[in-house]
């Protein structure tokens, strides 16, 4: 993973209030579809020509019952504090409209999410008021296409207290030669199974905002090459972290890969294992043992 985003400055960000609901995914949308792709507004910048984007919303006050609502689907538990990945629901919106926008290369639809790594510098607590940013450099080179790299910083009074970088693939031509993504250490599955339901995506897309097609219904996946709905990497992730949550420190950064998707309604297998400064963690298919999610826990 590039730490070009982490040291450059970006773009003179713009102030927008995010857009939500089925708004967001209609202009995500569009250019991915024929003819449409083309119209002004809508027809996207090349790669070539992209500059990087940068987003921010007025301060945002976090809310008990915007995080109680995350952490029952999440499995996290209810404390005046919000869990550690909530504060990519406040940046979620903006990185959907930089995606969505016309200067952005890429369409939303069948971008994959590869990576993503938290970094929580201090608990964010219940009522406390924040500003969210978020930004995009130049793509970089991966063997399957093409990485953008998100860049989301959450301040408040000032001080950086949460920051995360999203890694989205662009599939197409790749370079060869290029070496991207994390090494993990090995976590193998300790007995712990979770049953999702089917219906999995369409709670956590009330929460989150991501209403994304192929978490929602058999027949929306299956329009867009899945056999049915799929889990979002991101409840995925959360749901890891809820497990180990009463073992990490309130200054720790989690790092996570996402592997394969997993399929609703299915049941995942969880394994962690102490490492040096943290904990590496899993989610697998039991039986054939194929991961769907690797990550680990540093502590700061």
């Amino acid at each position: 993973m590039s730490d070009d985003n982490d040291s450059a400055a970006g773009p003179v960000a713009t102030t927008i209030e995010p857009a939500s609901g089925l708004s967001v995914l209609l202009k995500a949308a569009l250019p991915s579809i024929p003819v449409v792709k083309e119209l002004p507004g809508v027809r996207k910048v090349s790669a070539a020509d992209f500059g990087g984007l940068s987003f921010t919303r007025p301060p945002v006050t976090i809310q008990r019952d915007d995080v109680r609502a995350y952490a029952a689907v999440c499995g996290f538990p209810e404390k005046d504090t919000a869990p550690l990945p909530y504060p990519h629901m406040l940046a979620f919106g903006l990185q959907m409209a930089i995606m969505s926008d016309p200067g952005f290369p890429a369409p939303a639809i069948g971008t994959v999410h590869l990576e993503n790594s938290i970094t929580q510098h201090r608990p964010l607590a219940i009522g406390e008021t924040v500003t969210v940013s978020a930004r995009v450099g130049a793509p970089v080179a991966h063997p399957k296409g093409t990485v953008y790299e998100f860049v989301t910083e959450i301040h408040a009074d000032g001080e950086l207290v949460w920051e995360e970088l999203s890694a989205y693939l662009r599939r197409g031509r790749g370079d060869d030669d290029a070496s991207y993504g994390m090494v993990f250490p090995d976590a193998e599955p300790s007995g712990t199974v979770w049953r999702l339901p089917g219906d999995l995506g369409r709670r956590y897309a009330a929460v989150s905002g991501d209403h994304n097609p192929i978490h929602l219904y058999p027949v929306t996946a299956k329009a867009l090459g899945f056999p049915r709905q799929i889990a979002h990497g991101m409840w995925t992730m959360a749901r890891c972290v809820a497990a180990l949550e009463n073992r990490l420190p309130d200054a720790v950064r989690v790092d996570v890969a996402f592997k394969r998707p997993v399929l609703l309604p299915s049941a995942v297998a969880f394994g962690s294992t102490p490492v040096e400064g943290g904990f590496a963690f899993g989610l697998t298919k039991p039986g054939s043992g194929a991961p769907h999610l690797v990550g680990r826990t540093t502590a700061l």
